[in-house]
C-alpha cells in the first residue's frame, strides 16, 4: 500500500517502473549499467582544486 503523496517511481536508466528487489532500478541489468557508468567515470562529482596553504619557515 502506497502512502499519501507517494507516486510511482521510475528507473533512472530506462524510465520503467521500479522493482522493489532492485530499487531504484527496474532490473538487475539497469543496476549493472549504472554501476558500469560509475566505474568508467561517466558520472563524476565536480570539485574545486584546492591549493594547499604555504608553510612559512620559523627563522
Amino acid at each position: 500500500m502506497k502512502k499519501a503523496g507517494e507516486g510511482e517511481r521510475h528507473c533512472p536508466i530506462c524510465g520503467k517502473p521500479t522493482e522493489e528487489s532492485v530499487r531504484p532500478f527496474c532490473s538487475k541489468r539497469c543496476a549493472d549499467v549504472d554501476l558500469a557508468r560509475w566505474l568508467n567515470g561517466v558520472y563524476a562529482i565536480p570539485a574545486e582544486e584546492r591549493v594547499p596553504d604555504t608553510i612559512e619557515d620559523d627563522e
